[in-house]
């Protein structure tokens, strides 16, 4: 069914308590009504990396009377896609703007994902999320080897120890490890190439990554399968990441990572992940702030 009435669309950047920072996402908290078709128009209207949008979900028992179980797709300007780390936390900020901080229960394409949002020293609200299971897998030499020719970057320059691998946390991205900070500062690449060879391995983005110290990172995320140039703070690639550090032993079971995203745009956001021993599942914390 296609709308038949204006639908409200809300933004907000995730990630930071800067409008001008982290990453815009739309939010639309009662998409009851629209068509696919709908929702893939108002996201190439918005024009961010992604928009979410809510559907309350009726049978969601005890938690039927508090509003906070839902139904939630995310659309690129170009296409749907699975999952959306930045416009989730988004969401929840803009939901506990509303209704009060507390536990959210969102159904995406990918799995179910827990949000709780507290409310911060400041009395900002702050979401964190839990990713659903993920995986790390080799990464095929001929993939990383294409994506090295698009990205422009010779082989020389990755950091050895921290080898290229694809990682899941409810979309794929590729990990891709600068050598220095300014490798990863200068990043021009041929956007159809990188595109086509994205589309080809079903990656949502690049996740490229330069270790600052033993958990404090930098990361840029190309977003040419969505449109975008780049993502300025990507939530699902922070988990995919955290995944990935832990996979690879390069942090403790227990351990807390700060990733420094969107500043080589002038958009700097922080996202915070914390991986818990005996529990696979990735928690990616941050702020948002409405535009």
């Amino acid at each position: 069914m296609s709308r038949d009435h204006a639908t409200e669309v809300l933004r907000y950047t995730a990630f930071s308590d800067d409008p001008d920072g982290g990453n815009p996402a739309g939010v639309v908290l009662d998409a009851t009504g629209l068509a696919d078709g709908d929702m893939q128009a108002i996201a190439a209207d918005v024009g961010y990396s992604e928009t979410a949008f809510l559907f309350p979900v009726a049978d969601a028992g005890t938690q039927r009377e508090t509003g906070r179980t839902f139904d939630v797709r995310y659309f690129s300007p170009k296409a749907e896609v699975t999952f959306c780390g930045h416009a989730t936390i988004a969401t929840a900020v803009a939901l506990a703007e509303r209704a009060g901080p507390g536990e959210l229960v969102l159904h995406t394409r990918a799995g179910t994902v827990p949000v709780t949002v507290t409310s911060g020293p400041d009395g900002r609200p702050r979401a964190t999320l839990t990713s659903v299971e993920p995986h790390v897998e080799d990464a095929p030499g001929s993939v990383v080897k294409e994506a090295l020719a698009a990205l422009g970057w010779e082989p020389a320059e990755l950091d050895a120890a921290l080898p290229p691998r694809i990682a899941y946390a409810g979309a794929r991205h590729l990990v891709l490890a600068a050598a220095t900070r300014e490798r990863l500062a200068d990043l021009a690449y041929d956007f159809g190439r990188l595109e086509k060879l994205m589309r080809q391995e079903d990656l949502t983005t690049l996740q490229l990554v330069w270790r600052e110290s033993a958990d404090v990172f930098h990361v840029r995320d190309p977003f040419p399968v969505g449109g975008v140039v780049e993502d300025p703070a990507t939530g699902a690639a922070a988990a995919a990441f955290g995944a990935y550090a832990r996979e690879l032993g390069l942090v403790p079971e227990d351990a807390v990572l700060t990733l420094h995203q969107g500043v080589d745009m002038g958009r700097p956001g922080v996202l915070t992940v914390e991986l818990r021993g005996g529990d696979a599942r990735v928690r990616v914390s941050g702020t948002a702030a409405r535009i």
